[in-house]
């Protein structure tokens, strides 16, 4: 039986969407093969939460825990952190370190795919079209009738390392840009201001399964609010339709892009990318590699829609990992 510690928590805005997502990967994950560990990481300290609710202090040195006599080394992590550092190449690199095999992307990958900024710039050369983008730094000068020449009105400012729509709005006149620049900053030092997409909002999961890169069934998402923000993602104020709505030349387009970005940044794992179609076009939003595994979330939904069943889809995370 393999010990398997579920890392969930992190220093994020996304902390208590990670521990939900962290309890549905415990609940389902089958006991007959695996010894499952809760693990929270927080920013004062890590440790094992038992069945007792009695905290376990984690030895940071090998990532391990000491139950009475018995020190407990785990075989793998499954990966349940939103956010910094469970999604930004922190933990990944730290368990690369330490030669234990964790269910997301390698540490540079996950750096990438986190700081939106960069993951464009990236993938641009690859043909991978995105929305006109500005960007900012905390401390730069702030001039909003350029951000607006270069972007337009309407406009999305962002945190540019931060998901689950944290620090994000969506700015109609240039007077409300610095309040919503101020917003994102809360959230992070850098900041990208897009422009709007006027078009069908898709999420596509690809995921490795049994081996092979699978594009599970696209879903639409179509917010009751002015765009897929927090409270449409995690409140009910959405609809989120799988499969999508969409023609057979945006779905064969879509999943021939969102493949190709797996491939070409070498993905491993889960990963949810956003699009919005202009005309048959799908434009990058975004790439997830932690996304949300509780069972509303949009990647088990897409399993489920596939035929993968949530234990099937979190044995087989944990078992891709381990035959490497």
């Amino acid at each position: 039986m393999k010990n398997v510690a579920i890392i969930m928590g992190g220093f994020s805005s996304e902390y208590d969407i990670s521990v939900k997502s962290a309890s549905v990967v415990f609940k389902y994950l089958n006991t007959k093969k695996y010894k499952a560990y809760r693990i929270y990481i927080t920013k004062n300290s890590w440790y094992y939460l038992d069945e007792n609710k009695i905290e376990h202090h984690v030895n940071k040195n090998d990532f391990s825990i000491q139950l009475n006599d018995e020190k407990i080394k785990f075989d793998v992590v499954f990966n349940a952190v939103h956010g910094t550092p469970g999604e930004d190449g922190i933990l990944q690199a730290y368990f690369e370190l330490l030669n234990i095999p964790h269910t997301s992307c390698d540490s540079y990958q996950s750096a990438l795919t986190f700081n939106k900024r960069d993951l464009l710039s990236v993938l641009k050369p690859y043909g991978i079209k995105c929305a006109t983008s500005y960007f900012l730094n905390q401390g730069d000068k702030i001039d909003t009738n350029s951000i607006v020449k270069k972007v337009g009105l309407p406009c999305f400012v962002k945190a540019n390392k931060a998901g689950s729509s944290f620090g994000i709005s969506k700015v109609y006149e240039e007077n409300k840009l610095k309040t919503a620049i101020e917003k994102a900053f809360y959230e992070d030092d850098e900041i990208i201001i897009e422009s709007f997409l006027d078009g069908t909002e898709v999420s596509v999961g690809v995921i490795t399964y049994k081996g092979e890169i699978v594009v599970l069934p696209i879903t639409e998402i179509v917010s009751e609010n002015d765009f897929f923000d927090y409270e449409a993602k995690y409140e009910g104020k959405s609809q989120e339709i799988t499969p999508a709505r969409i023609s057979d030349v945006k779905l064969k387009r879509v999943i021939e892009v969102a493949s190709n970005i797996y491939s070409t940044l070498k993905l491993k794992g889960f990963s949810r990318s956003e699009f919005i179609f202009i005309e048959d076009e799908p434009y990058l939003i975004e790439v997830n590699t932690t996304p949300g595994l509780t069972e509303e979330s949009i990647l088990p939904q897409q399993a489920n829609a596939y035929g993968i069943s949530l234990p099937d889809l979190f044995e087989n995370a944990i078992e891709e990992v381990l035959k490497k």
